[in-house]
């Protein structure tokens, strides 16, 4: 016997409600379907979502041209892989030390710990972005007087040098002034060759480093003045007093 929902030719079901189902049901799901449909579009739905989502997109955009906006070079100096024994085995880990400059005056160096290297690179170079500090640089070359810097058992001493002469620095002191943008300078390091512990002391001898600019801005004179208690004359005085720029 031939069921009574379904049609005598290829058994295809009719349209037809089910025995169990009563119109104030189907009247209930319908009017539910809508309020979700009306909750969805409530929540910001359709053309609203996507012009959220790219005022987002523009604020991301914004804050990258702020952050971004200049080109930085960043050196890695050193990566120490580190391992901590727990229940099971042993848990390796990785530190990585960055400097960071942008090569005209500004440099920063940080480090960053996490479980994979380019993610402990990425804490460590944004970690340098936070904390570079400005140089002052001669002719933006070289720096304008000899320095001496300490921190630990490190002792670095950093000297300037006429153009031609290069970087004479090695290891970690060599990315701190490439990065820098110095491009003649004579270095020596005396004492640790832990890499931390020269780049604190390399960044101590460069935040003494000052210039005649400040100098005479502070002490209440020019340029000039400064540099004629040397024995030049006012013309030569003038001449290098204009050609002194941070």
């Amino acid at each position: 016997m031939a069921d009574e929902n379904t049609t005598g030719e290829g058994n295809q079901p009719q349209a037809v409600l089910a025995p169990e189902t009563t119109p104030q049901e189907v009247t209930g799901v319908a009017a539910e379907t809508q309020q979700q449909r009306r909750g969805r579009g409530g929540r910001g739905g359709g053309d609203r979502d996507r012009g959220g989502r790219g005022r987002r997109d523009d604020r991301r955009g914004r804050g990258n041209d702020e952050d971004g906006g200049e080109e930085f070079v960043e050196k890695l100096v050193h990566i120490n892989r580190v391992s901590k024994t727990v229940k099971g085995g042993k848990r390796f880990g990785f530190a990585a030390l960055v400097v960071v400059g942008d090569g005209k005056g500004r440099v920063g160096f940080g480090h960053g710990k996490a479980r994979e290297v380019p993610e402990a690179i990425s804490k460590a170079t944004a970690a340098a972005k936070k904390a570079m500090v400005r140089v002052p640089l001669k002719e933006g070359r070289t720096l304008h007087h000899d320095g001496r810097g300490h921190f630990g058992a490190g002792k670095v001493t950093v000297r300037t040098a006429p153009p031609g002469t290069g970087i004479i620095a090695g290891g970690p002191m060599r990315a701190v002034f490439e990065s820098l943008g110095v491009a003649d300078v004579v270095t020596k390091s005396v004492g640790t060759s832990n890499p931390y512990n020269m780049i604190r002391a390399t960044f101590a001898a460069l935040t003494e480093q000052t210039s005649p600019k400040s100098v005479a801005q502070r002490r209440g004179k020019k340029v000039a003045d400064l540099l004629r208690r040397g024995g030049a004359s006012a013309e030569v005085a003038a001449a290098d007093a204009e050609a002194i720029a941070e």
